[in-house]
C-alpha cells in the first residue's frame, strides 16, 4: 500500500491539495493561496518550471522535437481543430448558456504552458517537442482564439466578435515561458553541469511546482465550488467527457500514425490539456456576466490535471 502510494504520490497530491482547499471550512487554506496568487505566484511558479526545464532538456532531444513534424501537426490539430468541434457537439445537448460559453473558451484555448510539459517529461516522452508545441500553439493563439470563438458563438448564439488583446499574449508567452527556457538552456550550456541524479530531483520539483498552481488556483474558485451541486456536477460531467474524448483522439491519432513510444506522450498530453490563466482573461475580460464560464474553465483544468497525473504516473510505471 505504502509503495502504491510512492509511484501515485503527484495523483494523489492533486486530490489532496484540492480537498484540503475545498474542504478548509476556515478558508485559511485558500486565504493562504490567494495571497500567493496576488503577489504572482502563479507566474514565478511557471517561470521557474521553465527555467528547470532548459536545465534538464537535451540537446539532442531538442533536435529531435523540433524534426517530429508529424507529431507537431496531429498535436495541432487536436488543439486547434478537434477540440472545437468535440466542444461544439457536446453543447447540443441542452445546456445552461454560460457553461456553454465556458466550455468554448477553454475549447480554444492553446495547449497548457506548464503542466503538459512536465507531465510529458515523467512519463518518458520527449520533453523538447511539448516545448515546442507549448511555444507554437501559444504563439498562434492570438490568431486562432477570436476566430474560432466567434466562428462557434456565431453557430450557437446570435453573432458576437471577439477582439482579443495579441500583444499582451505575445508578452505573456514571451516573458513566461520563452526568456526563462533561454536562461535554462544558456546556463546549462555554459555554466553548469546538471547529473541525472539531480535531473531526477527537479522533475520532482518540477511537479511539486504544478501543485502548487492547482492550490492557487483552487484558492481563487474556492467559493464557487460550494454555490451550487447539481451545476457543478453537471459541469464535472461534460468537462470529463470533453477531456477523455480528447486524450482518446490524440491517443488513436498515434497509432494511426504509427508514433511510437518516447513520442507519442507530447501529442497525448498537449493535445488535451489546456491552459488556464488565458482562459480566465478571456472569461472575465469579454463573458463577465457569466460566472458558472469561470468556474467551467477552473472545473477543467482540475479534471485534465487529475486524470493526466495519474496517466502519466501509469505510463512511467509501464517504461521502467
Amino acid at each position: 500500500m505504502i509503495n502504491r502510494l510512492k509511484q501515485q504520490w503527484f495523483f494523489v497530491g492533486l486530490i489532496l491539495v484540492l480537498a484540503g482547499v475545498v474542504l478548509d471550512f476556515s478558508g485559511k487554506f485558500a486565504f493562504a493561496g490567494n495571497y500567493l496568487k496576488a503577489r504572482h505566484g502563479s507566474d514565478i511558479v511557471i517561470f521557474s518550471i521553465f527555467i528547470m526545464s532548459g536545465l534538464i532538456v537535451e540537446i539532442e532531444e531538442i533536435k529531435s522535437g523540433v524534426k517530429d513534424v508529424s507529431s507537431t501537426l496531429i498535436t495541432l490539430f487536436v488543439i486547434v481543430i478537434i477540440s472545437p468541434v468535440v466542444a461544439g457537439l457536446l453543447c447540443l445537448f441542452p445546456l445552461q448558456k454560460g457553461l456553454i460559453i465556458g466550455l468554448f473558451i477553454v475549447a480554444v484555448m492553446p495547449t497548457t504552458l506548464s503542466s503538459g510539459v512536465v507531465m510529458t517529461r515523467e512519463a518518458g516522452g520527449n520533453m523538447a517537442h511539448a516545448l515546442f508545441v507549448t511555444i507554437f500553439s501559444n504563439s498562434i493563439s492570438f490568431i486562432s482564439i477570436p476566430l474560432v470563438l466567434s466562428l462557434l458563438l456565431s453557430l450557437f448564439f446570435e453573432s458576437q466578435n471577439v477582439q482579443i488583446d495579441q500583444i499582451s499574449i505575445v508578452i505573456r508567452l514571451f516573458s513566461l515561458v520563452v526568456v526563462p527556457l533561454t536562461i535554462g538552456l544558456i546556463a546549462k550550456s555554459y555554466f553548469v553541469t546538471i547529473k541525472q541524479e539531480t535531473k531526477k530531483k527537479m522533475q520532482v520539483l518540477n511537479q511539486i511546482f504544478v501543485l502548487g498552481i492547482l492550490f492557487m488556483a483552487a484558492s481563487g474558485a474556492r467559493d464557487m465550488f460550494g454555490s451550487n451541486f447539481k451545476q457543478l456536477f453537471i459541469i464535472v460531467l461534460i468537462v470529463t467527457i470533453f477531456h477523455l474524448i480528447l486524450l482518446l483522439f490524440s491517443f488513436y491519432c498515434t497509432k494511426l500514425f504509427k508514433i511510437g513510444k518516447g513520442r507519442y506522450e507530447s501529442v497525448i498530453f498537449m493535445g488535451s490539456q489546456k491552459t488556464l490563466p488565458l482562459s480566465v482573461i478571456i472569461q472575465l475580460t469579454y463573458f463577465s456576466e457569466y460566472s458558472i464560464a469561470l468556474l467551467v474553465c477552473v472545473v477543467h483544468h482540475f479534471i485534465h490535471l487529475m486524470i493526466d497525473g495519474y496517466i502519466s504516473v501509469k505510463m512511467k510505471n509501464q517504461n521502467s
